[in-house]
């Protein structure tokens, strides 16, 4: 049920290896509860873990999480957490027409200033996002079918566990979801959706940091935790 693996949390923003994301399941309270009963939730943790993969095997997203270059994990950091803070507060539609607008000011303000300053200096260097517009942003037919791929291979997985426990292949399965779900109504009621991802947010850009500074006091925590869950399992 639990990996017997040392459960660095943060190192797993350090690492692209897809093993040491096993190590999330035993420190966030939403994965851990997740993690104590993985055994009837697998078709959850498959999904949670693909998504972690995917994001763990972005070099681009990993290094704003590192914050190897800090103005633009700070701006990542900030513009993340200003839009899920406005979808919390205001409609998503809201949310997507003002960073459009602001998106448009910003371009159309810029485009004009170029305008200018060329027509000032008679120079004649062009559109001042040619280099954005030539390039190819178009998906290939291979890209799309290998996505598609994955997806279907998920899907599948996922409507396969969900039958065996909603359907009580395994009554003592279905029972540990049961508790899980009885568990998530009442985290439910404290936390909506939005909050969990701003906390997710927050979590994912900070705790590097943290871990880099703190690294051996909690490595001994945590080994000291799984030490005492595994002999707790054993009983």
């Amino acid at each position: 049920m639990f990996s017997t693996h040392s459960p660095h949390v943060f190192s797993v923003l350090h690492r692209t290896s897809v093993r040491s994301l096993n190590r999330l399941h035993i420190f966030f309270f939403p994965v851990s509860v997740f993690s104590i009963c993985s055994s009837c939730v697998p078709c959850i943790f498959c999904v949670c873990s693909y998504v972690l993969c995917m994001f763990s095997t972005c070099l681009a997203a990993l290094q704003l999480i590192h914050w190897k270059e800090p103005k633009k994990s700070a701006l990542a950091f900030g513009l993340s957490l200003l839009v899920l803070i406005s979808m919390a507060t205001l409609s998503v539609i809201s949310v997507v027409s003002y960073l459009l607008l602001t998106c448009l000011c910003i371009t159309i303000t810029f485009r004009v200033y170029k305008s200018v300053i060329q027509a000032v200096q008679k120079s004649n260097e062009g559109h001042p996002f040619k280099s954005l517009l030539d390039r190819d942003i178009s998906l290939s037919a291979d890209a799309v079918r290998q996505i598609a791929d994955q997806v279907i291979v998920h899907l599948n997985q996922f409507s396969f566990q969900t039958r065996r426990l909603l359907l009580v292949e395994d009554l003592v399965d279905s029972l540990k979801l049961a508790a899980v779900m009885w568990v998530m109504t009442h985290v439910g009621a404290v936390f909506n959706g939005l909050t969990i991802l701003i906390l997710a947010d927050i979590i994912f850009f900070t705790s590097p940091l943290i871990y880099q500074k703190k690294k051996t006091q909690i490595d001994q925590y945590l080994n000291l935790v799984q030490s005492k869950m595994e002999e707790t399992l054993l009983r």
